[in-house]
Parts: structure tokens; sequence; C-alpha cells
């Protein structure tokens, strides 16, 4: 058989190998000959050497296609396009804000307000406007009542256009707002009203309506049954509607919803959605300028993710990963998701911490899963929590390079964070690392022995080897913003924010890769450990039970996000929670960590390879 590539850091050796399998009490030793199609096998040092690997795809990004990217981005002349234009918007901002005019008026100003408000942060550009932006919801909330809002301070009755966008867009800027004010636009029957012939009002009035939907917060039954009768009814309406930005916006939002949209996908979509629709461009009020603007911020940011991204493949390539053959090498791809979840210009070593941290962690995985021998795995675990280089001696040769990289990365990051907090963060890092190792650990002895753990053991092991936990932690240290440590704790492990967010992530992750990884030997999931719990169950039905868990845990998750009665402000949780819907975006079709030349090849061309058109 053909043997792996022999490199510095290159592993050298695979095997499959007998698991025991614990069933209703009994102890069954059997082999699990699936996992041979998945391996090779040789030996170092002349003595035989049993390893699992699980092929994963290769790069698809290689260093010297990112090296030679290049963009006219980065030139002066379009900053200073872009000043002017941030001026120009907030001019018009304002111009509503202060008094009535022609199209603004005492029938319409809330809707407006709103509506520029919602367009400026689908468009990725609101950073530039938080005052503006406070301004109009400040305004919106002085007139909100039981009933919801009408388009206008002067509108006597409620209108679900309005009052849908307005419970969106101002619980998620922790306004208290009632979804009981969609009650209030049901019929007779208790069902949302809609006439027999859809508009393009109505439609827009419904859209508003899932989109709130989205945003619901655990025992409102109101925003289940809006998001129902939402669904419906725009899964009707597009069939209906010819190709154009409304049936396009429609397809989206029905696509990705909240928890699976990314800022920077949805603005690149929404640039194409805006420059076609006419109802978004009125020349009198000069909102084109917003297009504009869009256009200029998404490619001068262009310009800088280059930059970055050639660090980071640089890192790559010479800390010695290139080498690897055994990991998933998905550096370029978390990349992506730290610039589609954060595009401020100055939150470059976020973007880069989460990157590395991330790549890191998944090469962990990928030895603890399946590559490290049991010796190795217990030499290793020791090593990271005495976090000294001296602690590489007793490694194996492949080992002592990861070790040393991650021990210099997360040390780099703390340095970074100190910087940005004022004091040594380096033990949060540390403790989130052997948190995640040591549950690593523990799923190894699992696929060692063949142990089945139930449910609830599995899952509470689970949700810290998914990793959320010390991807999110050190990143956001170094991002400028105070965290004090009672912040901290409403944010890392064990707060309630990181548990709801981790259980959703090795839930949800778990639907998509246990099939590939019961094919190695890997027996644990939680599919199996329902399974096994509930004999009647058959794969469908756990599937089933745990996506029911997930839609009750986003509702939670919701929740400890946007409270309004929490005293950390919504911004200091930003990041933690925007984490989630970047790993959770990788789950919206399949596995996307170990396939990665889909859905997400696409998203990295989208998003970070190639500029919008101007």
């Amino acid at each position: 058989m053909a043997l792996l590539s022999v490199a510095p850091l290159a592993p050298r050796w695979c095997v499959h190998k007998s698991l025991v399998t614990s069933s209703k009490g009994k102890v069954v030793r059997r082999t699990i000959s699936t996992s041979i199609r998945m391996c090779r096998i040789t030996t170092e040092s002349g003595e035989g050497v049993q390893r699992r690997i699980a092929n994963h795809h290769s790069n698809l990004w290689d260093d010297n296609f990112i090296q030679s990217l290049s963009t006219p981005y980065g030139a002066i002349s379009y900053h200073e396009s872009a000043q002017k234009l941030i001026g120009e918007v907030k001019e018009m901002i304002n111009s509503i804000s202060v008094k009535d005019g022609e199209l603004i008026t005492p029938s319409n100003d809330l809707l407006m307000r709103l509506s520029i408000v919602d367009s400026i942060e689908r468009l990725g550009i609101d950073r530039h406007f938080k005052s503006e932006i406070k301004s109009a919801l400040d305004y919106v909330y002085s007139y909100w009542n039981e009933k919801g809002i009408g388009w206008g301070r002067d509108s006597v009755v409620a209108d679900l256009n309005s009052t849908a966008l307005g419970l969106r867009t101002l619980r998620l800027h922790g306004y208290p707002v009632s979804s009981d004010v969609l009650q209030h636009f049901k019929e007779q029957k208790g069902q949302f009203a809609c006439s027999a012939i859809q508009t393009e009002g109505e439609i827009r009035s419904v859209l508003n309506l899932f989109r709130a939907s989205q945003i619901a917060f655990p025992g409102e039954k109101v925003m289940e049954e809006a998001e129902v009768f939402s669904t419906i009814y725009l899964k009707e309406a597009i069939l209906k509607l010819p190709v154009c930005g409304l049936s396009r916006e429609i397809s989206y939002v029905l696509e990705y919803g909240w928890h699976i949209n990314l800022p920077r996908l949805e603005a690149r979509n929404y640039i194409d959605v805006f420059g076609e629709d006419p109802i978004y461009l009125t020349p009198n009020m000069k909102t084109q300028k917003l297009l504009e603007l869009a256009k200029l911020e998404f490619n001068m940011f262009h310009s800088l993710q280059q930059q970055e991204l050639k660090l980071l493949s640089r890192w790559w390539k010479d800390s010695g990963f290139s080498q690897m053959t055994f990991p998933r090498h998905r550096h370029v791809e978390y990349y992506t998701l730290a610039s589609c979840i954060d595009s401020e210009p100055q939150h470059s070593s976020f973007r880069l911490g989460f990157a590395k941290i991330f790549h890191l962690a998944t090469v962990l995985d990928d030895i603890y899963d399946t590559f490290g021998t049991m010796d190795e795995l217990e030499l290793f675990t020791a090593a990271v929590k005495r976090w000294h280089p001296s602690a590489t001696e007793w490694l194996p040769e492949y080992m002592k390079g990861v070790y040393m990289v991650l021990y210099e990365t997360v040390n780099e990051m703390a340095g970074e964070a100190e910087k940005s907090q004022g004091r040594d963060t380096l033990n949060y890092g540390r403790n989130a690392l052997e948190a995640y190792i040591d549950a690593s650990m523990e799923e190894a002895k699992w696929i060692f022995s063949g142990f089945l753990p139930t449910f609830e053991e599995y899952l509470d092991n689970g949700k810290v080897s998914f990793g959320y936990g010390i991807g999110t932690l050190q990143p956001i240290l170094t991002l400028g913003i105070p965290f004090p440590h009672h912040i901290l704790q409403e944010i890392d492990f064990p707060s309630r924010l990181n548990d709801v967010a981790s259980s959703i992530l090795r839930l949800k992750g778990d639907i998509h890769t246990y099939q590939a990884e019961r094919s190695r030997g890997e027996k644990s999931s939680c599919i199996s450990c329902y399974m096994e719990e509930n004999p009647e169950s058959t794969e469908e039905d756990a599937i089933n039970h745990i996506n029911s868990m997930v839609d009750k845990l986003l509702k939670e998750l919701n929740w400890e996000y946007l409270r309004p009665d929490s005293n950390v402000p919504i911004t200091s949780k930003k990041h933690a929670f925007d984490i989630l819907r970047a790993f959770y975006h990788l789950y919206k079709y399949r596995d996307g960590f170990s396939v990665a030349n889909y859905e997400i090849k696409n998203l990295v061309m989208t998003t970070v390879i190639e500029p919008v058109p101007l």
C-alpha cells in the first residue's frame, strides 16, 4: 500500500483496530473493518505503529495563489471617496431626523427611519453611523405601544410591515419590546390575516414578519406561529414572482434566516438587491449614496483581507503545516468566517487570531480523534498542562512542531490581548485550552475502548471538545473592547451563553458528521447515544429529536444574547454570538469543516477573493 510522505512534521503511519463496544451491559469485542478503507499502514523506527486517518481532502488554497492576489482598492483615492460619501449619507440621515419634508412626513416617518437603518445594516456600513442609528431608533421607540406602530407618528392604525421591522430592529438593539404586538395582526380565528391577492406591499410585510420571527425568545408562541405562516406564504409568493430584487431577497432570507446568516455575505447579496430594485433607489432621498458607499467599503475591506490572508498563509506554510498530510487544512476558510462576522479594519488581530486558533484546534482534533496513539495523546495532554518548550522532549517528532506552534500562538495572542485589556490574560487562554484537550482526551478514550457514554455524558463532554470555547475567548480579548472579569463570566465557559452555543454546535455538527466518523470506528455521537437510550428509535427519529433540541436552544441563545435585563451590553456579547453563527453556517448543507470544496469554497470566493463590481 502507498505510504504517507515523509517530512519533518508529516505523520507516516495509520491503522484500524479492534474496539470494545458496550451494549446494554454487555462488553463485546469486535473489529471495525470499515476503518481499514480509511487507513494506510507502515512503520517508524522498525516498530509497527497503529494509526487511523480520515483521508480529508487537501488544502484548497495554495500559498503561491494567495501571495499572487492583488487589488487596487487600497489606494488613498478610494478612502477619500468613501469619506466623502459617509458625510453625504450622514447629511441625508440628519435631514430626515430634524424635519419633515416632501418625502418624510408625519404619516411615514417611522417606517422611513426603520428602513434606512435596516438598509445601512444589511449593506454592512453601519459602523459609520452608530449615533445616527441610535437617534433614529430612539425616535421610533418613543412611539412604540402595545399594538406596535404605523407608518408614521400620526398613523391611527398599526401596520404589519412597520411593526414587524420595528420589533426585529429594536429587539436587536436591546430595546425591551414584546412580541405580543403581533397578536393584533391576527383575524378572529387566531390566524395571521392576508389578502387573496398578494401585493408587493403585503409580501414585504410578511417578509419582515419572517425576519422578526427569527429573533424569538423561549415561550413566544406568537413568534412560532409567525414563522410558520410567513414561511408558507413566502414560499408560495416566490413561485409567482418574476426574477427580481424582491424574489432574490426572499430566497436569501428563507435560505439563511438569521442564525446561519453572515453579515458580509448578506452585504454582498444585498448590494445586488439594493442596486437593482427601484424601490430602494429614490433619487430625491439620495439613497443611491448608500449603495455607492457599500460597494466602496466592501472593496476596501477586500484589499485588507488580501493583506491579512497573505500573512496567515505564510504563517501556515512557515509553521510546517503544509507538510502535514493527515489533518484538515482550513486556515483560509476560518479566516473567511472571521472576516464575514467582523469587517472592522482595526480588528486584524481578531481575524488572524481566530483563524490561527481554530486551525490549530482542527489539527488537534484530527490528532486526538484519529491519528494519535493513546500513549502519544497522554504525553501531549501532559505537555499542554506543563506549558513549557521543554515539554516537547518526550513527544514524538510530528507532535513537537504542533506543540511549539500552539505554544507560540497562544502566547502571542495573550500578548495582543494584554495590549487591549491592560492585564495578563494568558490564564484564560490556557484554561480554555486545557478544557478542550481534556475533553478531546476523554473522547479518545471512548474511541480506543469502544465505550458508548450516555447521551448526557456525551453532550456534556462534546460541547467542550467542539472547540467553541477555545476559539472564542482569546480572539475577542484582542478587540479593544473592555472585558472585565464579570463580563467574561457571561461569555466564557461555563456561562449560559457559552454553554448553549456549544451545545447547539455539537448537536448540529453531529448530524452531519456521525456517518463519516462511524465509518472510521468512532462510535460515540449524539445520534448513537440517543438511539442506545431509545432502542425503538431510528436514525431519523434521533435526528428529528436533536433538531428539535437545537430549535429550542436557538431561542434560548437569542434570549441570553439580547435579554434587556442583562448588565452585560449586547456589544460585549456580539462576537461570541456571531462566532456561533459562523460555525452554524458551516453546517447548513454538510460538514463544512471536513468538506470545504463546495459551499464554503464559494463563500471564500464571494466574500474574500472577488471584489464587487463598482
